[in-house]
């Protein structure tokens, strides 16, 4: 994406907002202990704004009766902490590449703030966060509601996070080419670790394989922790130990996917250790990939994702009256919600910047939102069923099974943005049997 978005982006908020002024911080440094930080990774909600990555910046949007402005904080170049921490983009190059009207070191966002809020009556920003430098302007407007020759002192504070997110959640042209670029790096890895698993790897190893993938491809990082789970332990639905080996004759479930230019992909695949499904294992994985499919099917403008949801419960109660895994009529067991025991999580969540998208699912009158174009989300149904629960039949004890794939809402209905992912059984299998 180009600078051009970024700012095409601000001004969609600017046109959101009446008179008043937009503060937004970026991320901080988080200490991973003593001296030593995480990597750095931008506030999402700056990010879609500015493009800028670097930390310790921030962003002011003037809605004025006349005119619209932008500003920028960034960090000094300072060869001295260059030496140590990398160059810095500066104030010069910053107002020659990002587009702002105005651009200052950070070192002057205090001093300034009270010029830039002068006479204006609303604040936006993030008021329920941890955003500093909103902070600060809510110190500098308090402070300005007391001077006597303010005439219009800021009396209405306005979450701005919302408005962000809520053009967060229709992905433009070049939002969607970036998260196609990432999943082509994702598929690779799933590909990659189908073709390498073999019985007696442990799970950390198998991780190693699908981000070394990432990190060769290029990806930024994982877009959250790589889910390993051999045998039972993909019945724990977020387990991250990955510390166990993988046995011959389970399955294992990874739940992965790399974040690329600031964009998360997330990709489940469920595949024989050994390189084969057992009858057992294949009754329970096809009976999650009929839903799926059915699922996906369905999607299309006008639709609401919690019909997807019952639609979706409602099938896989079916199949597991169909297993013997339930026993009784799917409507009273839907009723009496016997099918969350084995299918707990819902059908799927916006994805984007962040891997749980912070974008909206009602609008502000507590409406559910329907699909429209442009929107990301998952789609991943499963069945967990514990090697501990004796009221299961024993062949299907200590299965877990999720499939997830990330789906693009059309004008005509969807795309399948993961579809290159191998998902049958024949094509797991084959993958499984190539060599790396």
């Amino acid at each position: 994406m180009n600078e051009l978005t970024y700012k095409q982006r601000r001004d969609g908020l600017l046109a959101q907002m009446e008179e008043g002024a937009a503060v937004l911080g970026t991320a901080t440094l988080k200490t991973r202990s003593n001296d030593t930080e995480y990597p750095y990774r931008q506030n999402s909600d700056f990010f879609y704004l500015t493009g800028f990555e670097e930390d310790n910046a921030a962003l002011v949007l003037i809605r004025g009766g006349d005119a619209n402005k932008s500003v920028l904080f960034v960090q000094p170049k300072v060869e001295e902490m260059e030496l140590w921490t990398g160059k810095r983009t500066g104030v010069d190059a910053a107002k020659e590449r990002f587009d702002f009207d105005e651009v200052y070191s950070v070192e002057a966002f205090e001093e300034k703030l009270p010029e830039l809020l002068e006479n204006l009556p609303r604040l936006y920003g993030d008021i329920f966060g941890a955003d500093e430098r909103f902070e600060s302007a809510r110190n500098a407007a308090d402070k300005l509601r007391h001077k006597r020759e303010t005439k219009r002192p800021v009396t209405q504070m306005i979450d701005v996070t919302q408005m962000v997110r809520q053009m967060r959640l229709l992905k433009s042209e070049d939002e969607i080419a970036t998260i196609r670029a990432g999943l082509e790096i994702t598929a690779a890895a799933h590909h990659h670790a189908m073709a390498v698993c073999t019985p007696g790897m442990m799970e950390y190893a198998l991780q190693a394989e699908y981000e070394y993938m990432f990190t060769k491809n290029g990806a930024y990082s994982d877009a959250y922790t790589t889910i390993i789970a051999g045998g039972d332990h993909a019945n724990t639905l977020h387990y991250i130990k990955n510390d166990a080996p993988l046995n011959a004759g389970e399955l294992v479930l990874i739940d992965a996917g790399c974040e690329y230019r600031h964009y998360a992909t997330d990709i489940t695949r469920t595949f024989p250790v050994d390189g084969r499904f057992s009858e057992a294992q294949k009754e329970v994985y096809e009976a999650v990939l009929e839903v799926q499919v059915a699922v996906i099917a369905q999607i299309g403008p006008g639709l609401l994702k919690s019909e997807l949801q019952k639609n979706a419960e409602w099938m896989l109660c079916e199949k597991m009256v169909a297993l013997g895994i339930l026993q009784g009529e799917v409507d009273a067991l839907i009723e009496a919600k016997a099918h969350k025991k084995y299918f707990p999580h819902g059908i799927g969540h916006w994805m984007g910047i962040d891997v749980h998208d912070q974008a909206p699912y009602h609008d502000a009158e507590g409406n559910e939102l329907p699909l429209a174009p442009g929107m990301v989300l998952t789609i991943e149904p499963g069945l967990y069923l514990p090697a501990g629960d004796t009221s299961l039949p024993e062949k299907y004890r200590g299965i877990g099974i999720r499939i997830e794939d990330d789906i693009l809402v059309t004008e005509s209905g969807c795309e399948n943005l993961s579809a290159a992912v191998a998902k049958s059984v024949e094509a797991i299998e084959a993958r499984c049997a190539q060599n790396a």
